[in-house]
């Protein structure tokens, strides 16, 4: 691509009144007077037929300009002018059923004192009709602050009149008496038809309604900034599903609810409750502009110069950075939009054309004069704008023949875009490092010369690739043919994976699926052998969400995950692998099936979590396996991670668990991951769950293995089961198993107080022959039962050596009489060695047969 031209459209002399319209727009000050007037005081229509200019001073109005069609004019056209009788300030002008070619153009003219008028252009006579003035707010009092149309629906924020006996202490509630409301319309053929009103949410601070297609982006007003910590979010509302996003320029999407038609659930402060702690440590960055797309999404610029845009699920997507020199605010004069693939920006007098696909500047434009982009519905991918000498589109100058479309220069190619990359990578690692708020750019990068590391990283590249196209890597030359051979590897896997990325836009479907899968594993495998922070974590979550069978087959690569000759399930991963596997978790997950999405503070679950979800989507019986392995990796390392149940480290099964549903769909899968961990409390949570589900055979094989793993369990088990079997009749095959289970320190009395505390209610008296055969009968116990007594009564063998002393305790031995002279010492020996040769003597036998025995 050679460059681009501006091509005059017109410079107003076809308009009704041009001579008029070129004058107004030439005054800078009022086209642009972005203090007095919340956006351009200038309308285009989407057909470009049609200019619309608020008036301000001297007095206030609306002047409307009409192009003036081949076909016979009437002699005295109507105009949509309102300036003469117009004493209450114009919110907006609204196109009505813009999409819609056959119909004529239908505009709202929205006041602030809650009228609405609705005109109509006729064609026949190239003059307005006024349709009808209609009330668009309930109360009279109520005043309209921002207004935008999306769909069928017109939306509004309103402003609430205060109460009377407000005091001072009650200043900051009436800071929140705006509400956001909304209305149908239809069209008729003279006249508009409107549906009630209703209030999604009362009780708001004041906001802007932007509406890009079908949803609705409500932002702080900059003139009345929201209390608190309104100012540092925004809000994506959905009018069809009257879902509400609440989102930050620094942090993403933080919470999306549905609203419902009950004032608590759309109170303001309700919605936001949830998310107020996180907004209190945030400090987002200051939003200087906002446009409406075509496209769906919000354009905004920070105050950094970067130009971002805004979809409607609440990801911010980074497009291009100005570089600027003195920084913006919010009284600079911006104009934005986007045309196909190609971002349109008037900035001080200059357009910049962007490639938004990838970020590259295709070129800036001097103007002569202040212009605003506006969208024409007969060339949506046309670049057009107005300015104060006449409305004008960009057109390429030169085509290359290997560029078919606007928007791909000739320099978007892989290794221009890899030099590139490696100066605006560099400008973030530093700009984060950095001290100073002055925003570090490409160009002061380059030319500043303080910075190596990015200008011998991009020589490297540069020599590298000429050297691919040659052939050959270049001889001699030292340390310098080393350093590229030394980096060979790294270098060849960088330009492979950005001419995968290129060849991704022009390839078929067949080969975009195959491209895809090797761009997903390559990042995968990337990522999990590397450490990841939060960045990286975020772009994981997205690779996953986007490509998930994609990146269930990288995970089958990287893990290495295979199946033995007996089925189970193998994984051979690295150990570095593992590591990032088993990161532990820094937030709460909710289940898949919750209502509300609960995430992490950066909107990104953990490693595990996500090839568990990976797991249970495509290979569920794999799952408790999986889990067993990385219980078993988790124990033999170092790192230790999940190894200790604690606040920091949540057990990995636990961390299973959060992925399945809570509906009940994935039961026996719950089962078996509460028995892979081998936990007491979690074993006894899978045998009352079996229970449940009637799973007798399985109740008792889960019975019989974990019984011996401690007597503590295995008396829980026999406990829980005896309970069971007191209730119903549906055990009594595994009688017999059960009968094993009972432990040793269990008495007849505590077995009766089990069985007659777990006994049902009976609804009606017991009769002397009783047909109910649900009941438990002594007969089942009787074998329990004798059991038992049989282990009671028999002599026990746990004091035995104890019985078998000839007297316990031992006897005196006798005392001898000694000498004054003799030592005390010497008295002690005899004792000691006639009580070890009593004992000594004393046989098995003699012990059995002691008085002790017969008398017991």
């Amino acid at each position: 691509m050679k460059g681009f031209t501006l091509e005059q459209m017109t410079d107003f002399t076809d308009f009704t009144r041009g001579g008029d319209l070129t004058e107004f727009l030439k005054q800078t000050n009022n086209v642009f007077n972005m203090n007095n007037c919340r956006s351009h005081p200038v309308r285009v229509s989407p057909d470009a037929q049609h200019i619309h200019a608020f008036l301000q001073k001297p007095k206030r109005g609306l002047v409307t300009f009409d192009r003036i069609q081949r076909v016979a004019v009437a002699q005295s056209p109507s105009y949509m002018d309102t300036g003469s009788a117009l004493s209450i300030p114009i919110v907006e002008l609204l196109y009505l059923d813009s999409g819609s070619k056959d119909s004529a153009a239908l505009v709202a003219v929205i006041l602030e004192n809650g009228k609405a008028e609705f005109w109509k252009y006729v064609e026949r006579k190239a003059g307005w009709d006024l349709l009808q003035t209609s009330d668009l707010c309930n109360s009279t009092s109520a005043k309209v602050v921002s207004v935008c149309s999306s769909g069928k629906f017109i939306i509004w924020c309103e402003e609430r009149p205060a109460s009377e006996s407000a005091s001072v202490f009650s200043a900051a509630r009436n800071n929140f008496r705006y509400c956001i409301c909304k209305r149908t319309y239809e069209r008729e053929e003279r006249a508009v038809r409107l549906g009630g009103v209703k209030t999604p949410l009362h009780n708001s601070p004041c906001y802007r309604v932007l509406a890009a297609r079908e949803d609705v982006y409500l932002l702080p007003d900059n003139q009345e900034a929201a209390p608190g910590n309104g100012s540092k979010f925004f809000l994506i509302w959905s009018p069809k599903q009257d879902r509400m996003t609440i989102s930050t320029v620094c942090k993403g999407a933080l919470l999306s609810k549905t609203l419902h038609s009950t004032s608590k659930d759309s109170d303001y402060k309700t919605l936001i409750s949830e998310c107020i702690g996180m907004l209190a440590t945030i400090s987002p960055p200051e939003i200087c502009s906002v446009a409406p797309t075509s496209c769906g999404g919000l354009l905004l610029v920070l105050s950094s110069g970067c130009i971002s845009l805004l979809q409607s699920d609440g990801v911010l997507r980074q497009i291009y950075t100005l570089a600027l020199s003195c920084p913006l605010d919010c009284s600079n004069q911006i104009s934005m939009q986007i045309y196909g693939s190609t971002l349109a920006c008037i900035v001080y007098r200059t357009l910049y054309l962007v490639d938004t696909s990838t970020g590259r500047l295709l070129e800036n434009i001097a103007l002569k004069t202040d212009g605003m982009l506006f969208l024409n519905s007969r060339e949506k991918n046309g670049i057009h704008f107005l300015s104060g000498t006449g409305m004008y589109v960009v057109k390429e100058s030169g085509v290359d023949p290997t560029s078919k479309q606007l928007g791909c220069s000739d320099t978007a190619r892989p290794d221009a875009v890899l030099v590139e990359a490696v100066f605006e990578e560099a400008c973030r690692y530093y700009q984060r490092r950095s001290l100073s708020s002055t925003q570090l750019t490409v160009e002061k990068l380059k030319s500043g010369g303080m910075f190596q590391a990015p200008i011998a990283l991009s020589s490297i590249l540069g020599v590298y690739m000429k050297t691919k196209k040659a052939s050959e890597l270049p001889q001699g030359g030292g340390g310098y043919s080393k350093l590229l051979a030394s980096l060979g590897a790294e270098l060849e896997s960088l330009m492979a994976l950005e001419q995968l990325k290129a060849s991704v836009v022009s390839a078929s479907d067949r080969k975009l699926s195959v491209s895809c899968e090797t761009l997903v594993g390559q990042e995968v495998n990337r990522l999990l052998f590397s450490d990841l922070d939060r960045d990286n974590l975020l772009y994981l979550n997205v690779i996953f969400k986007t490509f998930p069978r994609e990146s269930w087959q990288a995970l089958q690569a990287s893990l290495r995950l295979g199946s033995n000759g007996e089925g189970f399930l193998t994984a051979k991963a690295a150990p570095e692998v593992w590591k990032t596997v088993l990161s532990p978790v820094q937030a709460t997950l909710a289940p898949l099936s919750s209502g509300q999405q609960q995430a992490s503070s950066n909107g990104a679950a953990p490693v595990f979590e996500l090839i568990c979800r990976s797991l249970f989507t495509f290979q569920p019986k794999w799952l408790p396996r999986f889990v067993e392995l990385a219980q078993q990796q988790a124990g033999a390392s170092s790192w230790n991670y999940g190894g200790k149940e604690s606040p920091e480290s949540v057990p990995l099964y636990k961390r299973a668990l959060c992925v399945l549903p809570r509906e009940g769909q994935a039961q026996e899968l719950q089962v078996e991951l509460l028995l892979c961990s081998q936990r007491p409390n979690a074993v006894m949570q899978a045998m009352r769950i079996l229970l449940e589900l009637r799973r007798w055979e399985r109740v008792a094989e889960v019975a019989q293995r974990f019984s011996q793993q401690s007597p503590l369990l295995n008396k829980e088990i026999f406990t829980t089961l005896l309970c069971e079997i007191s209730q119903h009749r549906d055990l009594d095959p595994y009688l017999d198993l059960l009968w094993t289970l009972c432990p040793e320190d269990m008495t007849v009395t505590s077995i009766l107080n089990i069985v007659l505390k777990s006994l049902p209610l009976c609804g009606r008296e017991p009769g002397p022959f009783r047909t109910d055969r649900s009941q438990m009968s002594i007969g089942m116990l009787k074998p329990l039962l004798i059991k038992v007594l049989q282990r009671e009564t028999k002599p026990s063998q746990r004091y035995a050596d104890i019985l078998q002393s000839p007297s316990f305790p031992p006897p005196t031995p006798p005392r001898q009489p000694r000498s004054v002279t003799e030592p005390a010492m010497a008295t002690a020996s005899p004792p000691l060695s006639s009580i070890s040769s009593s004992v000594n003597d004393t046989s098995v036998d003699e012990g059995c047969s002691s008085p002790h025995h017969e008398n017991k």
